[in-house]
Order: structure tokens, then sequence, then C-alpha cells
């Protein structure tokens, strides 16, 4: 059975908010924004992270200062759907899949891979297609030119658990 997550108030609110804007953020300036002492501030932190909601922490890294890879999102379309759990391993276990979504619709996952260039990008995509027990029909991809807005953190009013 699920465990139930807990009951988050408006500072638990306020604490998930600027966590995810700053996670190297210190308990002494968590409390201060949230108006808590630090003890108070790291016992809510730590309820957090037991409950799960707070995954984990990790560093941003802008890419631009170390290399200058291409990011192509991919729209992946099986033939064969009985080998789901197949693709989905596959594409998993895949380093330059940066991220993967089952979507609706015609197409059946959306990935977004990161590759160092095209050439690698195509070879992956290559072994997908002439891999016969994958059962990928088609590949659809779409090349990014530039960033307009970046995944910087949910909205505040989804860290409420309310719809407004």
């Amino acid at each position: 059975m699920a465990k139930r997550p807990p009951a988050l108030d408006r500072i638990d609110i306020k604490i998930l908010a600027d966590l995810q804007r700053n996670g190297r953020t210190t308990i002494q300036d968590l409390a201060a924004k949230v108006g808590l002492s630090p003890r108070a501030s790291l016992e809510r932190v730590r309820r957090l992270e037991g409950a799960g909601i707070i995954a984990g922490y990790r560093a941003v890294i802008d890419l631009t200062h170390l290399s200058r890879p291409i990011n192509v999102f991919a729209e992946i379309i099986l033939a064969k759907h009985a080998q789901r759990g197949l693709v989905e391993r596959r594409l998993a276990a895949m380093e330059d899949v940066v991220e993967c979504w089952e979507v609706t619709g015609t197409t059946d996952y959306l990935a977004r891979f990161t590759c160092v260039d095209l050439t690698r990008y195509e070879a992956l995509t290559t072994l997908l297609i002439d891999d016969p027990g994958l059962g990928i029909s088609r590949i659809v991809s779409h090349v990014a030119l530039r960033a307009i807005r970046r995944f910087a953190g949910y909205p505040e009013s989804l860290l409420s658990g309310k719809s407004t």
C-alpha cells in the first residue's frame, strides 16, 4: 500500500519553492526566508526528504562552457506495442537520452537526446530502428536551435497540491 504524503502547509510550500530555485541555500538563509528557526526548518526539510517529496539535489550544468552538444527531440513511433517494456529499458539505458516521456497521440514516446554531434545521434537512432526486436517503425527528429526557456522548477501553485 502506498504511503500517503504528509499534508503540506504554506511554509512547506515556501521551503520547496526556495530549494528548487537554490538547492545550496543554507538552513539559516532558508529559515530566514520562511520565518522559522534553523532547527525547525531543518526538521521540515528532512521530513520532506523522508517523504520522497524532495527526491534529491543536483547541479545544473551549462554545457556551453564545456562543449557544443546538439539537442534533438525525437518522436518515437512503435509498430509493435508488445515490445514497449524492452523499448523503455533500452531508452532508459542510453546515456544520450537525457529525458523520455510516454505520450498520447500518434507518437508513443518523446525523447530528448543530447549528443556530441549529429553523427552520434544518427548512429543511436539507426541502432534503435534496425533492431527488429524493438519494433520501432519510425523516429521523427527535431533538432533544437536554441532554448527559449529551460526548466527552472515547478510553479508554486502545483507544489501546494491545490488546483486553481
